[in-house]
C-alpha cells in the first residue's frame, strides 16, 4: 500500500510542476504582449550584445528581424496554447487520469534526445539538471502507467 501512496504523491508533484510551467507560459505571453515588438527587439539586441554575439548576422539577427506585431501576437498565442496543455495535463495527473500519465510521459520523453544533445554540447549543472528532471518525470509517469496496468 505504501508504494501506491508514494506513487500518488510523486504524480501529484509532477502535476504541480506542470501547472507551474503553465503559469510561467502565461506570464511569458502576458509579458510579450505588454512589451510589444519594439521593446522586445531592443531587449533582444541588448542580450545579443551582452553575450558578445552578432546583431547583424546569424540566428540572433534572423530572429531580431522577425520580431513584429504579428509574430509577437503569434508567440503569445502559442504560449497560451502551451499553457492550456500544461494545465489540462496537470488536472489529469492530479486526478490520476491514465491519459494524463501517457501525455506527460510522452511529452517529457520527446525532450530527452535534445536534453542529451544539449548536455554533450554544453556540459554543466543546468543541462544535467534538465535531463535529470525529464528522466525523473518519465520514470514517475511510466511507473504510474505500469501500476495502472497491473491494477
Amino acid at each position: 500500500m505504501r508504494g501506491a501512496t508514494g506513487t500518488a504523491h510523486a504524480v501529484r508533484s509532477v502535476a504541480v510542476f506542470e501547472a507551474a510551467k503553465g503559469m510561467l507560459a502565461l506570464a511569458v505571453a502576458a509579458a510579450v504582449l505588454a512589451l510589444g515588438p519594439e521593446a522586445l527587439s531592443r531587449g533582444w539586441h541588448a542580450l545579443l550584445r551582452a553575450l558578445h554575439l552578432s546583431t547583424d548576422r546569424g540566428a540572433g539577427a534572423w530572429l531580431a528581424e522577425r520580431i513584429t506585431l504579428d509574430n509577437v501576437s503569434l508567440a503569445a498565442a502559442i504560449a497560451v496554447v502551451y499553457a492550456s496543455i500544461r494545465f489540462i495535463e496537470a488536472w489529469g495527473l492530479w486526478h490520476r487520469r491514465r491519459w494524463a500519465s501517457w501525455l506527460g510521459c510522452i511529452g517529457a520523453a520527446i525532450y530527452l534526445p535534445f536534453d542529451v544533445h544539449a548536455l554533450l554540447q554544453m556540459p554543466g549543472a543546468i543541462t544535467l539538471s534538465i535531463l535529470g528532471i525529464n528522466l525523473l518525470i518519465v520514470g514517475i509517469l511510466w511507473h504510474d502507467l505500469h501500476r495502472h496496468r497491473l491494477a
